[in-house]
């Protein structure tokens, strides 16, 4: 068949809404998983840090087979990526919603929990990554490649503004399950609706990847082996990995830590859907930006610029936390470029697999924008350490019962006298709100640092070497 090069209309102003719902589905995670471990399971912050961690452990250390499996595995019916995109998704709504429900004393519930958790993510992720894969698959240029970048970007942070109208209805209407179930049930809809998500992008790829034979082995050119993984692991490959778990952390460590802020810092919860509904609006302004800033100073720099900006407003707000609204303000500002890094990250994973096949001879598309995952999987694996370390140091558990109102009404006359009291005293208060804007803003600052550092001297490819790469890769196969 002949293979499709012009991005067609749908693509360009509808690839993403996949990742509309991808995002309802993650943030209810994101946002709400580890205060359904503390607040409505009732787990100690020792037992929710195990759950987290014990999760996103096992998710992370995963998260590099499924590009490799979908690059290794004889391809499926609708191509070797598109497949997956209508093929597990409808599966996840039916796991993923008893990651919210605590069935069982507290030995049983948690790996009840921890089964749905990771088991729901092996089901999505082989869906998340043929869906990125598609950005390399279908583009034809760097122009194409950034602006479905772009897009996605533009949808996923849309995803987050959207998410803080969407969840308040959602709960509302699902409120006849109760409180203790209502997580549970948001999270099946959500997870519906990516599903439906995926089948629209699965139509809308039609025709832009060449489809081998399903009872044949994959050409050599797009299989790959274990050597040709373990040589597309080259420096600008790593480089770009450990730089984007700055920006994951982002995304997991701060919205999770943020509840916790909003109601113990800032002492007023009610701030939690403005801050969803704001920084979402950045997010999106930025998304919607990157393809003329990437534009005008290449991805890399668009990527570089954005983890400037970031890590220097989050130190500015460390440092001034008690000045909440200061904070909201720089949070704020920090997802504008959030959205910005969003939406070029995966331009620069498409360039990767560019220059790894220039260098190997061999396409690992699936494998190299799989590992896009990895990062990501790791940032949630650091958010449940980061974030209930923080509470542990500063003492939450003690002082939960007067400071969480759900909680309260389950705690002894006991339990609640001793934690008002260690709530009446300043030093503990000032512990507790400091461990908090730590895992807020401190400790996310150091991580982007690290990053740009990754940024400036270990990913170093810019679009005249990719042009470059692109002509001899062409020349190579007689194009």
């Amino acid at each position: 068949m002949q293979k499709k090069t012009e991005l067609s209309t749908a693509l360009k102003y509808f690839y993403g809404v996949g990742d509309l719902g991808f995002t309802w589905m993650s943030n209810v995670e994101t946002f709400y998983f580890n205060a359904f471990l503390t607040n409505i399971a009732g787990f100690s912050t020792v037992t929710a840090g195990l759950i987290g961690t014990v999760t996103s452990t096992v998710d992370a250390c995963l998260s590099w087979i499924y590009g490799a499996i979908i690059n290794s595995i004889k391809p499926l019916k609708w191509g070797r990526y598109r497949s997956w995109l209508i093929l597990l998704p409808w599966l996840v709504p039916f796991v993923y919603a008893f990651q919210f429900l605590k069935i069982g004393g507290d030995a049983v519930a948690p790996i009840i929990i921890s089964i749905a958790f990771i088991l729901s993510h092996i089901i999505w992720n082989f869906g998340y990554v043929a869906n990125v894969s598609m950005i390399a698959v279908a583009a034809s240029s760097g122009e194409d490649r950034a602006a479905l970048a772009s897009i996605r970007g533009t949808y996923n942070n849309l995803g987050g503004v959207l998410f803080s109208y969407i969840f308040p209805f959602v709960t509302g209407l699902v409120a006849f399950v109760g409180k203790d179930n209502t997580y549970a049930a948001a999270a099946f809809l959500f997870g519906v609706l990516t599903a439906l998500g995926y089948f629209a992008h699965f139509k809308m790829f039609d025709g832009y990847e060449i489809i081998e034979e399903a009872n044949a082995a994959a050409p050599s050119k797009q299989k790959t082996s274990v050597g040709d993984i373990v040589r597309s692991l080259n420096v600008q490959v790593v480089s770009l990995l450990i730089a984007d778990l700055a920006k994951w952390m982002i995304k997991f460590v701060i919205a999770a830590v943020a509840a916790y802020f909003w109601e113990v810092v800032a002492k007023d919860a009610s701030i939690q859907p403005n801050y969803i509904l704001a920084t979402g609006i950045a997010g999106v302004l930025g998304a919607y930006a990157c393809k003329y800033i990437a534009k005008a100073v290449g991805n890399r720099m668009a990527m570089i610029i954005s983890y400037i900006a970031m890590a220097a407003m989050l130190l500015i707000g460390f440092f001034m936390y008690s000045n909440t609204t200061l904070v909201f303000v720089l949070i704020t500002l920090v997802n504008f470029f959030y959205g910005v890094a969003y939406a070029a990250s995966p331009a620069l994973y498409a360039d990767a697999v560019i220059y790894s096949e220039w260098k190997t001879k061999k396409n690992a598309a699936g494998w190299i924008s799989g590992l896009q995952n990895l990062p990501l999987k790791v940032a949630v694996m650091t958010r449940s350490i980061i974030v209930n370390a923080c509470l542990a140091a500063g003492a939450f558990d003690a002082m939960k019962a007067a400071v969480v109102a759900s909680v309260k009404a389950k705690a002894t006359p006991e339990a609640i006298a001793a934690a008002e009291a260690l709530a009446a005293d300043p030093a503990k208060v000032e512990g507790l709100n400091k461990a908090i804007a730590s895992g807020f803003m401190l400790i996310p600052a150091i991580a982007l640092i690290i990053g740009l550092v990754f940024l400036l001297f270990g990913y170093t490819l810019n679009k005249e070497k990719i042009a470059q790469y692109q002509a001899e890769i062409a020349q190579n196969k007689g194009e």
